[in-house]
């Protein structure tokens, strides 16, 4: 029987994915680990909190130790690793926080996936779910393959960067069977708001600005997060080992399109005037190191595992608006606080 660590289970991505193999695999024992930081909800499980399969282990990946008795308690056969600091503007805030989280924490999973797999690591994998934003980025054409050259512009895609290469090499001098996927910017239900499509979608429905870097023409590739949960789930059981798969939307918006349409299908969900939602833009200072352009080859994953996104932008922005507007309980209680100090931080004055 598979014993399967997801790490950062209580996350965006990690939620989906972990309600999806617990779900799909009632013969898998589903172990999430999760420090529950400021983007780690449980409430986003509640569901399938009382799946036999499931279970939850409140640890951070800094602690070696902790991470070995969770290894040998549930029989670890297997990983699946999205637990990261993964917001740019963080980043530049606080780089040593992603340090720590996404290179040190990755490379305690991998040790002490090495010595208690080190009898035979072809029947283990260890999966590391990774960021586009490692490969920098594009001019106005061209897109982004398993063979493109890292060129990380940030803190953040720099320590990712870093832990996809520890990744591979612990495949090259340890002879441990890994995988590694790139994906680009996801959105859907679960989504802490401080992506720009949470963001906005929050801002929208309490009438604040809605705060576009720039000029607003920087160029995002949208992937819906339960297909590339999807898409995990088939790179997890058929992908081959020590190979790299991008994982995109086909689906590229500059950001003041985007914030134009998600404003369009707001108001009229909201019953609004048309326009109304679209009058709140406010052009911000740029931040730093801002990548003007990034777009995915998802061909390879496409011709060797049959996937594809099975929803179009406008269909998972429709039902990701729907989530929110329906569960504004789930919103509010993560908007006050501490993340209304960070917000004013991030967003008022610039």
């Amino acid at each position: 029987m598979k014993s399967i660590l997801i790490t950062g289970g209580a996350g965006f991505i990690g939620s989906h994915v972990v309600r999806l193999f617990v779900t799909k695999y009632p013969e898998y024992k589903i172990v999430n680990l999760d420090a529950l930081t400021y983007a780690g909800n449980l409430e986003n499980l509640k569901d399938i909190d009382h799946s036999p399969n499931y279970y939850f282990e409140k640890v951070n990946i800094l602690d070696a130790e902790a991470i070995t008795e969770v290894f040998i308690k549930h029989a670890i056969t297997d990983v699946i690793h999205l637990a990261a600091e993964s917001h740019v503007d963080r980043s530049i805030i606080s780089p040593l926080d992603f340090v720590y989280t996404n290179i040190i924490g990755t490379v305690n999973l991998l040790n002490t996936a090495r010595h208690q797999w080190k009898a035979d690591y072809s029947s283990h994998l260890f999966y590391h779910i990774s960021t586009d934003e490692v490969y920098g980025a594009l001019g106005d054409t061209g897109l982004f393959t398993e063979t493109t050259p890292y060129h990380p512009n940030s803190p953040y895609s720099a320590s990712k960067a870093s832990s996809d290469h520890f990744v591979r090499a612990y495949a090259e001098t340890y002879h441990m069977k890994t995988v590694v996927s790139n994906c680009s910017n996801n959105y859907g239900p679960f989504h802490f708001p401080e992506k720009l499509i949470p963001l906005f979608i929050n801002n929208i429905i309490t009438k604040k600005p809605l705060p576009v870097y720039g000029d607003g023409l920087y160029t995002r590739d949208w992937l819906f997060v339960k297909d590339h949960a999807l898409a995990i789930d088939l790179i997890f059981h058929q992908g081959k080992a020590d190979e790299t798969y991008n994982i995109g939307g086909f689906n590229e918006w500059r950001n003041i399109d985007l914030v134009k349409l998600l404003c369009t299908l707001m108001d009229e969900k909201l019953g609004r005037v048309k326009g109304e939602s679209e009058a709140l833009i406010t052009y911000v200072k740029d931040r730093p190191g801002h990548d003007r352009r990034y777009a995915i080859d998802a061909s390879k994953i496409n011709k060797e595992l049959g996937w594809k996104p099975t929803v179009t932008f406008e269909e998972g922005l429709s039902q990701t608006i729907d989530w929110y507007l329906e569960n504004t309980e789930w919103l509010n209680n993560i908007t006050s606080g501490a993340y209304a100090k960070y917000y004013e931080s991030m967003y008022t004055n610039r």
